[in-house]
């Protein structure tokens, strides 16, 4: 089976033309995900057909499991369906199907190869059964630490009752306590803006310990945020079924949606994480735009 290895800002994927295969593809993504016997990737692609717009992408986790929607994985998925003749664009773009739905894609051109990638994710969800979270493993009352969350529009300021959404709810796990705020990009995360440098937090213990909190039945992806000014983050990201990632696209923009909502940021904002910079643009009220770069590693073939 051929494979291509790409990565965008450092969240690398294994990417593979799935029309006409039929595999047991959460064990192909433990297989091919293992660094030490494997490829070694945050995630195996897949590019297949779809009913509902121009091509249809999956994405699992390391771990086996299938995640919903992949920020990253998506603009590596554009590189390879684009650079194959896999799609058509349509002035300047196409559509493609995920497990929360039509997104609509533009590749960033330099002669005949994709290099970044802008993708409509889609409207953020707050509505706290939808993210979805557990109300009742809630240890004090909704809205402590605010009384408002504000954002900007272009008709004048408009405000969010944060007692309607996750809204810096605590988190306590062994050693710390957090506090998040709730967004779900189609899949759910966990943001918390914290004061000390985020590359000073031991995400790699606590962040499997609020992956697996009670407050999140379907796991969560977890952000730490400092906040540099009001156009620029920081982040690290402990991503659901994954871990550490150098960058996560999905997390980035409900990074962009929790900043916003706390009155930290305007429109657009760039994002450095790790692995690169994110751009994120959200105008408080619809659609989340996510901008970055995508790079092709190499290719191979697997046995199967």
């Amino acid at each position: 089976m051929k494979f291509a290895k790409m990565h965008g800002a450092g969240n690398d994927f294994v990417v593979v033309d799935a029309q006409g295969l039929d595999h047991d593809w959460g064990a192909l993504a433990v297989a091919m995900g293992d660094r030490h016997f494997g490829v070694g990737s945050d995630g195996l692609l897949l590019v297949l057909p779809s009913g509902k717009g121009d091509l249809r992408m999956r994405m699992f986790n390391p771990d086996g499991s299938e995640s919903e929607m992949c920020g990253n994985g998506i603009r590596c998925f554009t590189k390879f369906a684009v650079e194959r003749g896999l799609v058509t664009l349509k002035d300047g773009k196409f559509r493609a199907e995920t497990m929360i739905g039509v997104l609509e894609v533009q590749p960033i051109m330099e002669g005949d190869k994709v290099v970044r990638a802008r993708v409509n994710q889609g409207a953020p969800v707050l509505v706290p059964e939808d993210v979805p979270v557990d109300p009742s493993q809630r240890l004090v009352p909704i809205g402590v630490g605010h009384s408002t969350a504000q954002r900007a529009t272009g008709s004048g300021a408009e405000f969010f009752n944060p007692d309607d959404m996750v809204f810096d709810w605590p988190v306590a796990v062994p050693g710390h306590s957090f506090s998040v705020t709730g967004v779900s990009m189609g899949n759910p995360h966990a943001v918390t803006f914290i004061d000390t440098p985020v590359d000073e937090l031991a995400l790699a213990d606590f962040g499997p310990m609020v992956e697996h909190h009670a407050l999140f039945p379907n796991r969560v992806n977890f952000e730490v945020v400092n906040v540099i000014d009001r156009t620029h983050l920081t982040a690290r990201v402990w991503e659901r079924g994954a871990g550490l990632t150098l960058a996560c696209g999905s997390g980035a923009c409900a990074i962009a949606v929790a900043a916003r909502l706390h009155g930290y940021t305007d429109d657009n904002v760039d994002i450095k994480l790790p692995g690169g910079t994110l751009s994120l643009t959200w105008d408080g009220k619809g659609d989340v735009f996510l901008e970055g770069p995508v790079e092709l590693v190499y290719e191979g073939e697997w046995p199967v």
